[in-house]
Formats: structure tokens, C-alpha cells, sequence
């Protein structure tokens, strides 16, 4: 009433007089309510309610339209969270996005973007079943910014460095070397956890206005049971960004849409490596985009990260393990010497944790079910890790390869095997300059990245290395 009536340019003092009337006047309106809604009003409305609810809930189990429930966490008038769950357990086909800081209100208060909410949990479709590719709307300029500072943190102490490689195989900073027109095919080497995936989706969008688009495992589209009734905002922000679940047949799409796709031949075998695995490519044997990316003429651009790796360590130091049966719960006792973590061959031997991962293994759809070696054996596991004073996130990406015009010729098996073969020792070179470079970097240590931004300004971008 405020903020309306000074909009108006009523002044200042005659809008408080007003207001202290009003709240005055507002107790002798209660008796008016009480002859609107009397007692056997309200009884009656209340048994109405009770009627009509014992009859939804006794046929609600039958709905079988794919449902979305929003739900406040600060709702002071109605158990918003709790009937959310139950109803998520209840409906057949249901999803639910819990808003903690919300209240009763929730499409009256700021921050909240109904049509963002709807496109984040995939309810946006052109047709009757969900199309990643076509039925993906690219984010909005305020859409991008909410993303954005969700991990802005990351981005923040990550000081992410990008280099890139122009026509002339001339290595320049910043992606002006990333062609404008698609489809191009970013191939590259996942860092532990994936956690150079935003810095590197935020800068291109920033810089170039690209919308990279991620070709990722089908776990991240999958609605496990134990995550099926909670919010998780970085699964939305994945499809807010565009990615599709790993197929053939989306990738068919995307190339043929002319999109710019990010593709991880390595995959969770990557991302999850195991002690002493860091900077190591783990990619299957068969060429797998070769050929259709030569379908298409797309631009091959192979890329390496280093810097994740030392924002913490996969390691195991002595300890011993204590396992305990209590009233049918499991208590694991961990006797610490020193420092301890778990990776994945170190869970297995756990039968908790090793039935934990056989369970989200399980549930999660199969893919590459033909090749051979550790990357098609993907056990879905998080390893326990121990958090470091990070280091610069340095990205390098090499010179585009060409495929236009080789559609023939890469048909050939060895063919497409040499160029496969080519474009893995250029992630790997790429690697190997940004770990041999990155030791003349006089900021790559966090104490100094933030003493220069305490004297050039907090968003100021912070030097690297010479070329």
C-alpha cells in the first residue's frame, strides 16, 4: 500500500495518516465477519471439506496424468511440505519442487519464475511425450543470471583460465578461437566430480552467447526413489541448460539442429576416477562420433582442464572399520589415523556402501552395453573426498578439426579409428600444456588471486601465465 500510494506521488505524511486510520478502523469489521461466516457456517464448510477430501484421497491413487507440485517451506497457514510428500508418494506420475524460503504466497513473492520451474523439471513439450532437443527452449538473459548465481562461487574461486586456438593455430586467451556456427562437437576430459562443466557453460554463454549443450549420463535424468519427492536445484539447471540424456538418437538431433554439443568420451569413469587416476583418459576402444559428426561437417574441437584435481584429493591413509547391527540399523564406526577417504575401490569392501551403490547402479537405464574395459562397467558412486585451497581452473581448447566433406571417406572403420585416435591425442597434448604451463603462473596460488582482487577490484579478472 506503501510503495502504491508514493508510485501515485500521494506525500508521505498523508500516507501514514491513512494507514493509521485504517488499522483503527479494522477491528470493528470483525463483528461484520461474524455475521457472514457464524459457527454453523464455518461447521458446515468444514464438513464439506472433510467429505470431499476422504473422496479424493480414495481415488486419487488412479491419476495417472504426470503431475508437478510446488510446495513453500515457510508456509505459516498450511502443511505445504508434508501434503506435498504424501502426495508424491500417492500420485502415480509425480514430481515435486520444495521452495525453503518460501511462504504461503508462493506466486506473489520475488524471486520465483513459474515458466523456469516448468522448463527445469521437463514439463515443457511440444508434443505428447518429451523431445530434449526440440522441445528445449534456450535460457532467457534473467533465467541465465539465476543460474549463474547459484554457482557463482565456483566460478569465483575456480578464476577460471580460457585459452583457445584460432584459424591460424595461433594460441589465443579468451574463445575467440570457438567458431560461431554450429554444429560444433567439444570433446574433452572430465575432471573429478565434473565440476569444470559450469565455469566453462557460464563463460561461453557470457562471452559468445553459445549454448553448450551437454550430452550426459542417463543418471542425471533419472528419478531415483530416495530423490524422487526433493528438489535438487542443479538437476534443473541441467536441463535449463540444454543437456540430453546420452543416445544416438539426441545426438543425431543436435548435430542436425547445428548445435554447439559438449561430449565426454570418458564419461562417469572420468569424472569418478580412482586414487591416483587424475589427467588420465579412460575413452572406449570403438570410435562413437566420428562418423555421424562427419554426417554433419561438424567442427571437432578436442579440450583439455587441469586445476579440479587439486581442489581435492582422492586418497587413503590407515584406518579401521567397526560395523555394528543395533535394532535393525546399521552403525559404521570409523577409527581415524590420520587422513581418510574413500574412493570407489574402497567403498566396495563396505557392505553398507557397496549395497548402496548396486541399488543406484541398478535402477539407473544401461548404456554402452558393447564396449569393453572400465568405462562401460560405470558404477554410479560419489567418492568421499578432502577439500583443498583451490587453483585456477585452466581450459585449453585446441585448433577444429574438420570433418566437412569427409563423409566418405570416414565411413571407412580405420579411417574414423586414425581420426578418433588424433582427436585423443589432442586432449591429451592440451593437457599436458596446461599442466606444464600453469607452473608459471604467478596467481595460481588462492592467497594471491585474492590480494589482487583486494586491490583491483573483487570482479576484476586476475593474470595468468604468458603465451
Amino acid at each position: 500500500m506503501v510503495t502504491a500510494s508514493m508510485v501515485k506521488g500521494i506525500p508521505l505524511q498523508q500516507i501514514v495518516a491513512d494507514l493509521s486510520q485504517d488499522l483503527v478502523a479494522m477491528p470493528s469489521y470483525l463483528s461484520v465477519l461474524t455475521d457472514i461466516l457464524p459457527q454453523k457456517t464455518l461447521i458446515w464448510k468444514l464438513q464439506m471439506l472433510k467429505t470431499a477430501s476422504a473422496f479424493v484421497n480414495s481415488c486419487i491413487h488412479a491419476v495417472k496424468a504426470q503431475t508437478l507440485i510446488l510446495s513453500s517451506g515457510r508456509d505459516q497457514l498450511l502443511p505445504s511440505k508434508e501434503e506435498g510428500e504424501r502426495l508424491c508418494h500417492v500420485l502415480q506420475k509425480c514430481e515435486t519442487r520444495h521452495f525453503w524460503n518460501n511462504s504461503h504466497f508462493l506466486f506473489l513473492e520475488d524471486g520465483l519464475d513459474l515458466v523456469s520451474i516448468i522448463k527445469g523439471s521437463y514439463f515443457y513439450r511440444c508434443g505428447k511425450c518429451l523431445d530434449y532437443v526440440s522441445d528445449y527452449v534456450p535460457l532467457t538473459p534473467s533465467e541465465f543470471d539465476r543460474v549463474y548465481a547459484y554457482h557463482r562461487v565456483l566460478s569465483y574461486i575456480s578464476s577460471p583460465v580460457l585459452l583457445s586456438t584460432s584459424e591460424d593455430g595461433k594460441i589465443v586467451k579468451g574463445l575467440g578461437g570457438i567458431p560461431s556456427e554450429g554444429p560444433v562437437l567439444f570433446v574433452g576430459y572430465h575432471m573429478l566430480l565434473g565440476l569444470e562443466l559450469i565455469p566453462m557453460i557460464c563463460r561461453l554463454f557470457i562471452e559468445r552467447k553459445i549454448s553448450l549443450r551437454g550430452v550426459a549420463h542417463p543418471f542425471l535424468f533419472t528419478k531415483l526413489r530416495e530423490n524422487s519427492c526433493h528438489y535438487i536445484p542443479p538437476f534443473d539447471a541441467i536441463a535449463m541448460t540444454g543437456a540430453v540424456p546420452v543416445s544416438a538418437n539426441n545426438f543425431y538431433k543436435l548435430l542436425s539442429s547445428k548445435s554447439h554439443i559438449l561430449s565426454y568420451p570418458g564419461g562417469l569413469r572420468e569424472a569418478l576416477h580412482l586414487k591416483g587416476e587424475e589427467y588420465k583418459l579412460f575413452w572406449p576402444k570403438q570410435p562413437e562420433f566420428i562418423r555421424m559428426a562427419a554426417i554433419f561437417g561438424a567442427k571437432i574441437i578436442p579440450f583439455g582442464v587441469v586445476g579440479e584435481d587439486d581442489l581435492s584429493e582422492v586418497s587413503f591413509k590407515r584406518c579401521s572399520l567397526e560395523i555394528l547391527l543395533v535394532r535393525g540399523v546399521t552403525w559404521i564406526h570409523i577409527h581415524v589415523s590420520g587422513c581418510i577417504l574413500f574412493d570407489y575401490d574402497d567403498q566396495i569392501n563396505v557392505p553398507y556402501m557397496r549395497s548402496k551403490i548396486e541399488e543406484v547402479t541398478n535402477e539407473v537405464k544401461k548404456f554402452r552395453t558393447a564396449t569393453d574395459g572400465g568405462v562401460a562397467n560405470q558404477h554410479l558412486h560419489f567418492p568421499i573426498i578432502l577439500p583443498k585451497f583451490p587453483g585456477p581452473f585452466y581450459y585449453y581448447f585446441g585448433k577444429p578439426i574438420e570433418t566437412e566433406g569427409k563423409s566418405e571417406e570416414l565411413r571407412d572403420r580405420e579411417k574414423s579409428r586414425e581420426l578418433y585416435l588424433q582427436v585423443q591425442a589432442e586432449v591429451e597434448k592440451c593437457l599436458a600444456f596446461l599442466k606444464e604451463k600453469r607452473e608459471n603462473d604467478p596467481y595460481r596460488n588462492m592467497l594471491n588471486r585474492l590480494a589482487y582482487r583486494a586491490t583491483h577490484g573483487l570482479t576484476s579478472e586476475v593474470p595468468t601465465f604468458e603465451l
